[in-house]
C-alpha cells in the first residue's frame, strides 16, 4: 500500500483525540479521574462533528465549486473518520467496563432500572413524581407527520411499547432526557457502605409503565438515541436587517443544523432503528454510529465526586482537571 503524501488534519484529530483516551485506560491515573477522561473525549468528539464532520459534509454540497488539492475526496474522509470512530468507541466502551469493575472494589455501583431493590423502586417512582414527570412529554412518533427536530447536545430514550396478548398494534415513542434540568447521577438509598448510583434514563426507564400504561401497553424497551448536528452559523444577505438580528437568527437556526451523527445503543430493536433512521431523512454516510447504554458522557466529567472515600492527592495536579 503506497504510503501518503499527506496526513489529513482531521484523520490527525482523531488521532489526538485517542490521546485522551489513553489517558483514560491508564490504571496509574486516578479513577475519577479516569472518568472524566472519558468525559473529555465524548466532548471533543461532539466538537469534532459539529465543526469539522460538518465542514466536511458541506464540501460535499457544493461539489466541484469546493476545490480540495487532496489526495482524497471528502466522502472518502468521512468514510475513514467512521471507521476510526467505530474502533475508538469500542475501545471506550472496553476502558468503561474495566473502571466499572474498578468502581466495583470501591464499593461504588452504577445500578440500572432492573438492579434495585424495593427500597430503592419506592425511593425511585417518588422522586420521579415529585421531580420528573413535570418534565417529561412522551411523543408517539407514528402519528405526527413532521418528525420533531432532535436537539444537539440532547440525549433521547427511543420506546417501544407492545401488548402481551398482541390485542393492540406495537408503537414507538420519543422521551427528551432533561439532564439540562435535573441531575444526571442521583445517588441512591443502600446498604452498608455501598454507594450506589443511578443515571436519570434509568429512573425514566423504571417508570415507563407509570407513563404510558393508560395507552393500554404492558411491555416496553426503551434505549438512548443522539443527534448531533451542524454547529456552523449561516448568515441570510437580507441588507434590511442589521447585524444583531443576523446572528440573532442563525443561531435560532443553528438548532436546526444538519445532522452529522446518530448515535445509538446497539441493542435498539433492529425495527425502530430503522424507523427512526427513516423518519431522520439519514443514510450511512451520515456516521451512523452503534454505543453502548449510556451516551452524552461529556456529564461525567461532573460523577459524584462525595461517593469516592480516597481524594485525588493535590501532589499530582497533573490529574485535577476543572
Amino acid at each position: 500500500m503506497q504510503k501518503r503524501k499527506i496526513i489529513f488534519r482531521d484523520i490527525s484529530w482523531l488521532s489526538f483525540n485517542n490521546r485522551v483516551l489513553q489517558e483514560a485506560a491508564d490504571e496509574a491515573v486516578p479513577l475519577r479521574e479516569r472518568i472524566r477522561f472519558l468525559g473529555i473525549f465524548s466532548n471533543n468528539l461532539d466538537e469534532f462533528f459539529r465543526v469539522r464532520v460538518a465542514a466536511l459534509k458541506r464540501m460535499i454540497e457544493f461539489g466541484k465549486k469546493s476545490k480540495m488539492h487532496l489526495e482524497l475526496t471528502p466522502d472518502a474522509i468521512i468514510e475513514e473518520i467512521q471507521e476510526i470512530v467505530i474502533e475508538q468507541q469500542k475501545e471506550f466502551e472496553r476502558i468503561w467496563n474495566e473502571i466499572l469493575r474498578e468502581l466495583k472494589k470501591e464499593r461504588i455501583y452504577l445500578v440500572n432500572d432492573t438492579q434495585l431493590n424495593k427500597t430503592q423502586q419506592t425511593f425511585i417512582l417518588d422522586y420521579f413524581n415529585e421531580e420528573i414527570r413535570s418534565n417529561v412529554i412522551p411523543l408517539m412518533i407514528e402519528s405526527i407527520q413532521n418528525f420533531p427536530v432532535l436537539n444537539d447536545r440532547s440525549i433521547y430514550l427511543a420506546c417501544k411499547l407492545s401488548k402481551k396478548d398482541r390485542s393492540i398494534p406495537q408503537k414507538y415513542a420519543l422521551l427528551s432526557v432533561p439532564t439540562r434540568r435535573l441531575p444526571r447521577f442521583i445517588i441512591l438509598p443502600s446498604k452498608n457502605a455501598d454507594k450506589q448510583i443511578i443515571l436519570l434514563e434509568d429512573i425514566i426507564r423504571f417508570c415507563l409503565p407509570n407513563i404510558f400504561s393508560f395507552f393500554g401497553y404492558d411491555t416496553f424497551s426503551a434505549h438512548i438515541i443522539k443527534v448531533t448536528r451542524d454547529a456552523e452559523i449561516d448568515f441570510d444577505n437580507d441588507i434590511s436587517t442589521s447585524l444583531i438580528q443576523k446572528i440573532e437568527k442563525g443561531l435560532k437556526n443553528r438548532k436546526k443544523g444538519k445532522p452529522v451523527r446518530f448515535v445509538f445503543d446497539k441493542a435498539i430493536d433492529p425495527s425502530l432503528l430503522t424507523y427512526l433512521v427513516r423518519r431522520l431523512g439519514l443514510l450511512q454516510k451520515d456516521n451512523l454510529i452503534p454505543g453502548g447504554r449510556i451516551h452524552n458522557f461529556v456529564d461525567f466529567m461532573n460523577f459524584p465526586e462525595s461517593v469516592f472515600t480516597k481524594k485525588v492527592s493535590e501532589k499530582n495536579p497533573s490529574y485535577i482537571l476543572y
